[in-house]
């Protein structure tokens, strides 16, 4: 394991969020009414990407690099017209757009169809954050979290009341009990185990396809630190007793709405490593790895993919890219 800051997809965020300006009267208005404001298309959890060769910036000048990587398509403010909600990205911070105001326009199907037709076009972001710039990536991150919050919010906890999206998309009020609710986001602990052999616990769950695994993980429960999760959910989901858990990292995973916090873990000296039992409800099966086993094309291990924090996790206990000779799921 190194022991400098991971490199974790969806957590490289390159934005000015510029909250002070969300409770501003008229922001939403007056961005949209701005022809430096570019927005970002987003269908079904699905973000518009720009064409092969063409400029991500319908706004960008006639001399701009084409770009050949995928990129999230930055549409002029009437391009969404008729959005069924707008939301308040913030402000770049890199290129030579920096400071250009960036709004989400979450948009229906027909909106959709006028906007891009083609829907290879439009992609999740399990698909494009791999491909993404880390701008991008993080943008869209940010979206996909506060776009799932509304769709999950719609009514107060509290009387059922339809609540009412106000500060620029990042607050829902219920009139009747006069408060406001705030974007939630769920903790959960995902864990690196070795034992002394320094291999690498893996874990089938249940609703996965045969072959797929991944690093053990588990929500934190209320009044819980992160630490006491580590240990327990270890313990829940596999019979595992782990020591010496230590934070590596942290990544949004808005699917709906989780941070997932990196710890790596050893097993106890006092366990066997080969006394592991699943729990038969979660996970399915549990395997010891090597490095060299990991990398074995007779592995039968479909790993994570890319964008998630578990590969960034395995990787940094392999010591660099592991071989996909299964495919990553």
């Amino acid at each position: 394991m190194s022991d400098g800051p991971l490199s974790i997809p969806l957590a490289r965020h390159l934005l000015d969020r510029d909250a002070d300006s969300r409770s501003r009267d008229g922001l939403l208005e007056s961005l949209l009414a701005d022809p430096i404001t570019r927005v970002i298309a987003v269908h079904r959890g699905r973000a518009l990407l720009s064409g092969e060769g063409e400029g991500a910036d319908q706004g960008a000048d006639d001399g701009a690099a084409a770009v050949a990587a995928p990129a999230l398509a930055l549409l002029d403010p009437d391009a969404a017209t008729g959005a069924e909600q707008y939301l308040y990205l913030g402000r770049s911070t890199d290129g030579p757009r920096a400071g250009t105001p960036l709004v989400a326009a979450i948009v229906g199907d027909e909106v959709a169809a006028r906007i891009e037709p083609d829907p290879a076009r439009w992609a999740t972001l399990r698909a494009a954050a791999p491909l993404l710039s880390d701008s991008d990536a993080g943008l869209f991150a940010e979206i996909a979290s506060v776009a799932n919050w509304h769709a999950s919010h719609g009514f107060c906890p509290r009387c059922g009341t339809a609540t009412i999206p106000q500060q620029a998309g990042w607050v829902r009020h219920c009139p009747k009990d006069d408060i406001d609710i705030f974007p939630r986001t769920d903790p959960a602990v995902i864990v690196l185990i070795t034992d002394a052999d320094d291999r690498v616990l893996l874990g089938s769950n249940a609703t996965w396809t045969p072959g797929r695994y991944s690093l053990l993980a588990g929500f934190v429960e209320p009044g819980e630190s992160l630490e006491h999760a580590v240990i327990r959910e270890m313990k829940e989901e596999s019979g595992v007793d782990v020591v010496d858990p230590v934070y590596r990292g942290s990544q949004p995973w808005p699917f709906p709405a989780s941070i997932m916090l990196g710890f790596h873990a050893r097993l106890s000296d006092a366990q066997d490593p080969e006394s592991l039992v699943p729990d038969g409800v979660e996970i399915v099966d549990l395997r010891w790895l090597t490095r060299e086993q990991l990398a074995s094309p007779g592995s039968g291990v479909l790993l994570p993919g890319a964008a998630s924090i578990a590969r960034a996790l395995l990787e940094d206990w392999y010591g660099g890219p592991i071989p996909d000779h299964e495919g990553r799921w």
